[in-house]
């Protein structure tokens, strides 16, 4: 099963749920059923406004782990994901920052996810959690474990390349880093990101990835917006959104159903 066979169609919107600080991070606040409230919102305004899909993400437990994420973060995950996932219809993925590919393959496997998001999955990039190394062999030999006995669909696993707020260990070329990921590393989905979050992706990155894996699926995963997000869908497999989709376009609000909407719209060109 690929790209379009878990969404049903060939171009795609994916919307981001960033789930509010979870218990033993810095900035934790709230309750657990705070938080469950607010992901299960989010994710309904995304289905409700037209967006395909939707990733869980622990975004606001920055500083996050370079690799794995503590025993607390993926219990609140699971019962948040769990939550979500029987509020919505269509298909929900999982990240656990900064790159915990084992606790986003463990929460699919326990909460129904069907694709999982992995920062890093081959080469070594320095970030602002220091050194994170890819881990493609373990990933994806967990994912055959994992599913070996199962009747469902193992999730797809979507890979960045030269992800955001992150630089590559030694000189790259990043036709070169698109292929290693999906031909070597054996990612189903390739992103294309820009420096940051929120930050526009170019538009000849984007190129450069799919003339070197013209077979791959890709989605632009940063910076996309009403106005570009017709051209994404035209030079890419979709698009996935966070920032723009919030009250404001500001990263910490609510997503806005309106703002949804409004990009479904823009996005029919």
């Amino acid at each position: 099963m690929g790209l379009e066979g878990l969404f049903g169609k060939p171009r795609v919107l994916v919307g981001m749920v960033h789930l509010g600080a979870l218990p033993g991070s810095p900035g934790f606040q709230d309750s657990m059923e705070e938080l469950v409230r607010r992901a299960v919102e989010d994710a309904l305004a995304l289905e409700s406004g037209g967006m395909d899909g939707a990733v869980v993400e622990n975004f606001f437990d920055a500083p996050y782990y370079p690799d794995a994420a503590p025993a607390e973060t993926v219990a609140a995950m699971a019962v948040i994901l769990a939550e979500v996932r029987r509020a919505v219809r269509f298909p929900v993925g999982a990240n656990v920052l900064r790159n915990d590919a084992a606790a986003a393959l463990a929460l699919a496997a326990a909460c129904g996810a069907e694709f999982i998001r992995v920062n890093v999955h081959t080469g070594a990039s320095v970030t602002d959690q220091g050194l994170v190394q890819g881990r493609a062999h373990e990933t994806l030999r967990l994912r055959e474990r994992l599913w070996a006995r199962a009747d469902d669909q193992a999730p797809l696993l979507f890979a960045d390349v030269d992800v955001k707020h992150a630089s590559p260990l030694s000189p790259y070329d990043l036709g070169q880093m698109a292929e290693d990921t999906f031909r070597r590393g054996r990612a189903d989905v390739l992103l294309v990101t820009g420096s940051g979050t929120g930050r526009e992706t170019s538009f000849d990155d984007l190129n450069r990835v799919r003339e070197a894996v013209p077979e791959a699926p890709v989605l632009v995963a940063s910076g996309v917006t009403d106005r570009t997000v017709a051209r994404a869908l035209r030079e890419a497999h979709g698009a996935l959104v966070g920032t723009w989709l919030k009250r404001d376009g500001r990263v910490a609000a609510p997503v806005d159903r309106e703002r949804v909407r409004a990009l479904v719209e823009a996005a029919r060109g």
